[in-house]
């Protein structure tokens, strides 16, 4: 039997959350209210989400292989473990030709994070044996600090604790990022002030896209002075503030608010997306910053998803810009080595007339 989460609504406020579900749609009990306590502690939506995610994979292993995943032992985490680097992924695109994907190392130990916390929880509860949660780590004691950690007056912060089942994962920096460049690309490339403003504001501020998701009309604070507001910040800034009544689940991670200053530019962009905003009248009543101008529900605010398509939709037209300019670079550099190759026979051809004309005529 295969598990997987999904998103629900809730029958009290109708706020989305996350739940775990069969292949029949029947509620696993346990892992939802493991999900149903991570929202009663404050964490967000898509930490809810990746947990919902990383337990049903421990559930659907065990199912699939008859195992009671109550009753799993150390032996068979470790094997859960090796399973999600040695097990293909599902393939992104419906093309056979496609080559197979495996999990990385690092995604691996991620999923073995959120796997533990649902066997703490669940142990909390009596429904997993105590002892094997308490094997899951072990004490460890740091030789050498990492930089800025204190060792404390009696070394008492040279002890913690780790887990003991956990991959090597590579050195190499696996993060995806966009350099300036690209960045500057995918600003040229949206067509709508909306967007552009969105792009702007992440690489101005480096907020998260669920802080910038998160934001409200009274967070903006884009003049120099905004003491007629209650506010003493000097100059333009946003406030980020954590939230958990936002209607499209955007949730700062941290729980202390802070202000973030601005450029001028970014200013003016804002200003340019609210004259585009206000020529859809359902927009007006929102009082999230990012709201749906282009699709339906028009006016309400803009999701996780609707910002990833964006970027992807916008990133399209950039990757064929740079596919083509390297591809006019090739041409470009062809085209130099054929015009010297030409230069290079003229001059031959010359030489060899020269010489002809100075040989001796036969008479």
């Amino acid at each position: 039997m295969k598990f997987r989460a999904a998103c629900a609504e809730s029958p009290v406020d109708g706020r989305p959350l996350w739940v775990v579900v069969d292949e029949s749609y029947r509620l696993h009990h346990e892992s939802c209210t493991f999900l149903a306590a991570l929202r009663d502690m404050g964490r967000s939506f898509n930490t809810e989400k990746a947990y919902g995610i990383r337990s049903a994979l421990l559930l659907t292993w065990c199912s699939e292989r008859g195992l009671d995943w109550k009753r799993i032992t150390l032996l068979d985490l470790a094997r859960f473990l090796r399973w999600l680097v040695d097990e293909p992924l599902p393939p992104r695109s419906p093309r056979a030709s496609s080559p197979p994907r495996f999990r990385m190392e690092k995604s691996a130990n991620q999923v073995m994070t959120g796997v533990f916390e649902f066997l703490r929880f669940c142990s909390r509860n009596e429904w997993v044996d105590a002892e094997l949660v308490a094997r899951l780590t072990e004490t460890k004691y740091l030789n050498w600090l990492p930089p800025g950690k204190e060792a404390g007056e009696d070394g008492q912060f040279r002890t913690v604790r780790t887990k003991i089942l956990k991959l090597p994962e590579s050195s190499e920096d696996s993060v995806e990022y966009l350099t300036p460049e690209e960045a500057d690309q995918l600003f040229q490339v949206a067509t709508r002030a909306r967007d552009r403003f969105l792009i702007a504001l992440l690489g101005c501020t480096g907020e998260r896209i669920s802080e910038a998701l998160g934001l409200r009309r009274q967070d903006m604070h884009l003049l120099n002075s905004s003491r007629s507001l209650g506010c003493r910040v000097e100059g333009p800034h946003i406030h980020v503030r954590r939230r958990a009544n936002n209607a499209n689940g955007a949730l700062a991670k941290s729980r202390f608010a802070r202000v973030i200053p601005v450029t001028e530019d970014l200013a003016g962009l804002y200003a340019d997306y609210q004259l585009e905003r206000d020529e859809v009248p359902e927009a007006a009543g929102c009082d999230m910053v990012f709201v749906n101008l282009f699709h339906a529900p028009l006016g309400q605010p803009m999701r996780y998803g609707t910002a990833k398509e964006l970027a992807e939709e916008n990133l399209r037209p950039s990757t064929a810009e740079r596919q083509a300019t390297t591809q006019n670079a090739s041409l470009q550099q062809r085209v130099a080595e054929l015009e010297d190759d030409l230069t290079a026979a003229r001059t031959s051809l010359r030489r060899m007339i020269r010489n002809e004309n100075r040989l001796p005529s036969k008479r």
